[in-house]
């Protein structure tokens, strides 16, 4: 039934109609409309953040934390400006959101009025897609269609630029019964003889391996379920993308821990020396091929994708499968089940006996320390003190080796738990991302891994985290550098450190208690576990100053455009000392 009311209510109905609970947003005159129509309903918390740029990443960790659409709302000119890095972040991370923008009234589109700016043209390159809406007519299909846009396919950021002066007029709206893009309508059920020919593939491999990614867990909690089955039903080792964490346990022991530039020495050997590569849900991102012309050479290739685009993009694969990784990982399951095929098991065992060998160097042993803390060991101490809470955990962080750390030493048994910027790799999207988790799961613990400088970039959202009476843990490992700059400077840039020492750092205790959280610091490995449980106890919003050794570096690490056996390592694996910069060859052995 249709009813009378201004596109600024028509706005609130229609993300009330669709189950919008929360929206993040920073108020200007372009929307103050909007503004107006939230006040005067209760059913939609607005929650105001410091800067659009957090407001978008706070999106971004509500929607890959629960499952559903982030929504922001910012103004026009400097406030959609503001927003463009948080949504180019959540197009390289397939992150579903509605943006809606204000913009000027369309009378004055053009004049370079105040606070205009071309949202529309600066945003078609880091959006799904985008709508500047000149018919009040157009607004309610527009609204919906969004929703539709952002969460179906591969899941990405849509843009609603709403003029003013449509914001007060009145029209009729009414929900679409169909709010499906007229053209857009993303393939889901995979080809089935292609299905069949991938287990026929698979059945006939003798060192196979699945290599999966964020697009499992972007397929809903039953797709990493059925990821698990499938892995048990054959055997077959499985290793995961950054974006892919939690999707299957990290405790299980067929799992060979993160592949890429800071993925394991088992994983990568085994991408490296592999027969058949089983892709799901990833997109082969030079993070994880290395150098393109050897990666994996020896194997034929599997990948299943829901964007085709991907297909074919960055590695030319012998098996494409487009479609949804639940319904493929399902048919998968289903005739795996019913064609019951006959695999080489002395091959499987040799290939499990390979990756054993490779485990056995222990590749993220690290040299400890009693009298500086060692940023491996505190999140192993984080790790296992989450733990004991007892509570469900979710973990948000900055970008650099901390970000690497987390993903090495922090292990996800579940889905939708990790929430890191991978592609853009913004620093600053931990804190807002954590706020945004927090209001998704008010129970939960949700703990920011952060560096020293990375943490500063969105450091006003602590007020945000405050207001809201969020208790979220800030956890900074700081080392006084911006740590993954300073390795590659060491590294490959001859030791000249140009740049890279976080000179000025605030005290970061002071600082909370200014914000009104609660501040910690801890420099004494001996202390550190009763300071982490002193933290996780607290009600309210910490930061904790964990200061760490300051040349610790991130191994094992792929130097860029390397290959996978071009691996640089620590200098304490296990029982065997190499030295830093030794290089591993195809079959596993030293090349010094």
């Amino acid at each position: 039934m249709s009813e009378m009311m201004t596109g600024a209510e028509m706005v609130v109905r229609a993300l009330q109609d669709q189950g919008v609970e929360h929206i993040f947003g920073y108020p200007g005159g372009a929307v103050l409309p909007i503004y107006d129509a939230l006040f005067h309903q209760d059913t939609i918390e607005h929650v105001l953040v410091r800067h659009e740029q957090g407001a978008v990443h706070a999106a971004e960790g509500y929607a890959r934390s629960s499952g559903k659409v982030g929504v922001v709302l910012v103004t026009s000119g400097p406030g959609a400006t503001n927003a463009v890095t948080g949504l180019t972040d959540a197009l390289m991370d397939s992150v579903p959101l509605v943006c809606i923008t204000g913009q000027v009234p369309t009378h004055l589109i053009g004049s370079d009025a105040f606070q205009e700016c071309d949202t529309v043209g600066i945003t078609r390159h880091c959006t799904k897609h985008n709508y500047l809406v000149k018919d009040i007519a157009d607004l309610p299909r527009i609204l919906h269609e969004a929703f539709y846009v952002a969460a179906n396919g591969r899941p990405g950021p849509v843009v609603i630029d709403l003029p003013k002066d449509i914001q007060f007029k009145s029209g009729l709206y009414a929900r679409p019964r169909d709010n499906q893009h007229k053209t857009y309508r993303p393939k889901v059920k995979g080809d089935m003889d292609k299905i069949r020919q991938a287990i026929e593939l698979m059945a006939a491999a003798k060192k196979p391996v699945f290599y999966t990614g964020g697009g499992i867990i972007n397929a809903g909690p039953h797709a990493s379920e059925l990821l698990r089955e499938l892995v048990r039903l054959t055997g077959f080792p499985v290793t995961s993308t950054l974006m892919g964490l939690g999707a299957y346990p990290a405790s299980d022991e067929q799992f060979l821990g993160m592949l890429g530039m800071h993925g394991t020495y088992e994983a990568n050997l085994a991408m490296h020396g592999c027969d058949l590569l089983i892709n799901i849900g990833a997109r082969f991102d030079d993070r994880i091929t290395g150098r393109l012309d050897a990666f994996s050479p020896h194997s034929r290739k599997i990948h299943v994708d829901i964007d085709p685009s991907s297909i074919n993009k960055n590695v030319k694969v012998d098996l494409g499968i487009i479609g949804d990784c639940g319904h493929v990982l399902e048919d998968m399951v289903r005739l795996w089940r019913s064609m019951s095929p006959t695999v080489d098991k002395d091959a499987l065992k040799s290939w499990w006996g390979q990756i054993g060998e490779w485990r056995a160097r222990k590749c993220l042993a690290f040299r400890n320390s009693d009298s500086v803390i060692k940023p491996q060991f505190a999140i192993q101490r984080l790790y296992e003190a989450s733990k004991r809470t007892g509570r469900d955990t979710f973990v948000t962080t900055e970008v650099g080796q901390h970000q690497m750390w987390a993903a090495q030493y922090f292990g996800f048994d579940a889905p939708n738990r990790w929430m890191t910027s991978g592609g853009l790799g913004t620093m600053g999207y931990g804190l807002p991302a954590a706020i945004g988790t927090q209001l998704a799961h008010r129970d939960g613990l949700v703990i920011d891994i952060a560096g020293e400088a990375s943490i500063l970039m969105n450091i006003q959202e602590m007020s945000t985290a405050v207001q809201y009476r969020l208790p979220v843990k800030i956890f900074i490992l700081n080392n006084e550098y911006m740590g993954m700059v300073r390795q590659w400077q060491e590294l490959l840039h001859g030791g000249r450190y140009s740049q890279s020492y976080s000179e000025s750092l605030p005290d970061f205790v002071k600082l909370a208690e200014a914000y009104g959280a609660v501040g910690m610091r801890c420099d004494d490995p001996a202390k550190l576990d009763g300071a982490i449980e002193e933290m996780l106890a607290v009600d309210r919003p910490v930061i904790f100053d964990c200061l760490v050794d300051k040349a610790e570096n991130c191994f094992p690490m792929i130097p860029s455009g390397k290959a996978h056996n071009e691996m640089l390592l620590n200098d304490y694996l296990g029982e065997t000392g190499t030295d830093i910069g030794s290089v591993i060859d195809e079959k596993g052995k030293m090349l010094v």
